[in-house]
C-alpha cells in the first residue's frame, strides 16, 4: 500500500493506547469518506496499512516473539530499555513498545469495524461484492484479535466502531469468546473471498482457511487444525519452493500465502534493528548461540537465514535496509505442513503420513527424513523443526507458550504469569473499566 493510504486509517483511529481509539478532530466523517464502492475500497486500504505500523509487523511484533523466547537476544551493547526487558522476561506495564503492539492491533480493529459499519448501505456494490469486501475487512480483524490474544492473553473484543468519547471502558473478554469471534470471522472470510495464488498483499480464501488452521492449532482444536492446514497444501495451489532462500529473495512467492506489504514509501525496519553498527543497522537484536546451535550440519535454512559480519552473526530473511521495503510474510505453505503434522501427532493420527509431512520440510531443507517414531519424539523434531523453519519470523514465543514448554526450555522464565506480555499501563489508565485488570504478576 502506498503512504497515502495511512490517511484513510488515520479517519478512525487517534493512535492513542486506549482499545477503543476515538476518531480525531479533523478527520473526514464517515459519511463523507463512505459514500460509494471506491470509499470502501480506500478504508480496506486503509486497514491494511494498520499491519505496517512500526510497532506491529513494520517491527515490534515478529521482533519480540523471538526475542522473548530463544531465538533473538539482545547484544551488551544494545541502546533500547525496552528491549532488554522483553528478552530479559521482566517486562514493565509501562514498555512502550508492548504498548505499541496493543495499539496497532486495536487501532487496526478500529479502523475495519468503521468500514464493516458503512458496507451494508452502499447502493453502487452488489451483494457479492459486499461479501468480499467485508471477508477481506473481518480477515483484518480477526487477525488483529489473534495477535491481541496471543501477546495478551484475555482481550477485549470489538465488532463495532469507536467515535467520539462514548463507551470507551471496556472488560477483558475470556479467552474462549475472543477464539469463537476469530473464528466466526474467518469462517466468513473463508466463504466470501476469492481463491487466488497471485494475490499475496490482500486476504484471500486460502489466506484465511491458512490463519484458520493456525488459529485451531493454538486453540487445541487438532481435528480442525490438521482439516484447515490440509485444505491449504491440497487445494490452495500454492508451491513448497525448493530453495528456501527463494522464499525471502523477493516478495510474493509461490510459497507465501499472505504479506504485508511494504515499499519504499511505507517502509518497515526490521533490518534496520537486525542489521550490525559496522552495516548502518542498529543491532538492537541478535541471534542467540542456543539457535545457532540447533541447525543441523548442512542444513541449507541456515546460510537463507542468518549472516556474518566478522563474528557478529544477524538476521538476514528481511534483509532491506536500505529501503526497507520488503513485505513481512506472515503465511506462508511451509508452517501449514508443519501445522499438519502436529495436529495429527496430537490427536495420535498416522505416524507415517505426520513423518511425510515433517519431510516435506526436512527434505527440502537438504537434511535426512527425520528418525522420530513415536508421538512424544515426532512432537519434539515438530518443535525443533518450527524452531528452525519459521525463525525470526515471529513464531517461536507463541509455539513455547501455548505448548506448555516456556518454562522448561527458557532460563528466564519461571512463572505462567511471564508467558503472558502485561496490559500496557496507558490502557489501565483511560480504561476505567472493572473488567479490565492486569494480567498476574503484574
Amino acid at each position: 500500500m502506498k503512504s497515502t493510504l495511512l490517511v484513510i486509517a488515520l479517519l478512525f483511529s487517534a493512535f492513542s493506547c486506549n482499545v477503543l481509539d476515538v476518531e480525531p478532530q479533523n478527520s473526514i466523517p464517515a459519511d463523507e469518506a463512505f459514500k460509494d464502492k471506491a470509499g470502501i475500497e480506500r478504508g480496506i486500504f486503509g486497514a491494511y496499512s494498520t499491519l505496517q505500523y512500526f510497532g506491529y509487523y513494520g517491527r515490534t511484533y515478529g521482533i519480540f516473539s523471538d526475542l522473548a523466547a530463544d531465538n533473538l537476544a539482545q547484544p551488551i551493547d544494545g541502546t533500547a530499555s525496552e528491549y532488554r526487558e522483553v528478552d530479559n522476561n521482566n517486562i514493565l506495564p509501562e514498555n512502550g513498545s508492548v504498548a505499541g503492539i496493543w495499539s496497532a492491533c486495536y487501532d487496526g480493529i478500529n479502523v475495519a469495524n468503521n468500514v464493516i459499519e458503512k458496507v451494508p448501505a452502499m447502493s453502487d456494490m452488489s451483494a457479492e461484492e459486499k461479501n468480499r469486501a467485508l471477508g477481506e475487512l473481518y480477515f483484518i480483524r480477526a487477525l488483529d484479535h489473534f495477535n491481541a490474544l496471543n501477546y495478551f492473553g484475555a482481550v477485549p473484543i470489538k465488532i463495532t466502531p469507536t467515535i467520539g468519547v462514548d463507551d470507551l471502558n471496556v472488560p477483558r473478554n475470556s479467552v474462549d469468546q475472543v477464539y469463537a469471534q476469530i473464528i466466526s470471522d474467518l469462517t466468513f472470510a473463508a466463504e466470501h473471498l476469492p481463491a487466488s495464488t497471485s494475490q499475496k498483499i490482500r486476504a484471500t480464501k486460502y489466506a484465511a482457511v491458512g490463519l484458520l488452521a493456525r488459529v485451531y492449532l493454538y486453540k487445541k482444536d487438532y481435528a480442525m487444525a490438521a482439516d484447515m492446514a490440509g485444505k491449504v497444501i491440497s487445494e490452495g495451489g500454492y508451491t513448497l519452493l525448493d530453495d528456501y532462500a527463494a522464499i525471502f529473495d523477493g516478495d510474493g512467492s509461490a510459497e507465501t500465502i499472505f504479506e504485508v506489504d511494504f515499499t519504499t514509501l511505507d517502509r518497515n525496519r526490521i533490518a534496520e534493528y537486525n542489521f550490525p553498527k559496522t552495516l548502518n543497522g542498529r543491532r538492537e537484536v541478535e541471534p542467540t548461540q542456543s539457535v545457532l546451535d540447533a541447525y543441523e550440519i548442512g542444513d541449507e535454512r541456515y546460510n537463507a537465514s542468518i549472516a556474518f559480519d566478522a563474528a557478529l552473526a544477524y538476521p538476514i530473511k528481511y534483509d532491506d535496509l536500505s529501503t526497507g521495503a520488503d513485505n513481512f510474510i506472515v503465511i506462508r505453505l511451509g508452517e501449514m505442513y508443519l501445522i499438519r503434522a502436529e495436529a495429527e501427532a496430537r490427536n495420535n493420527g498416522d505416524i507415517g503420513m505426520i513423518k511425510d509431512d515433517i519431510d516435506e520440510i526436512r527434505l527440502r531443507a537438504n537434511l535426512s527424513e527425520t528418525s522420530a517414531s513415536t508421538y512424544p519424539a515426532l512432537l519434539l523434531q515438530i518443535e525443533k523443526d518450527r524452531r528452525i523453519e519459521l525463525a525470526f519470523e515471529g513464531h517461536r514465543w507463541f509455539d513455547l507458550v501455548r505448548t506448555g514448554r516456556a518454562i522448561e526450555v527458557l532460563p528466564n522464565v519461571n512463572s505462567t504469569n511471564q508467558t503472558l506480555f502485561p496490559i500496557p499501563s496507558s490502557e489501565l489508565q483511560t480504561n476505567t473499566n472493572s473488567g479490565m485488570t492486569q494480567n498476574p504478576g503484574y
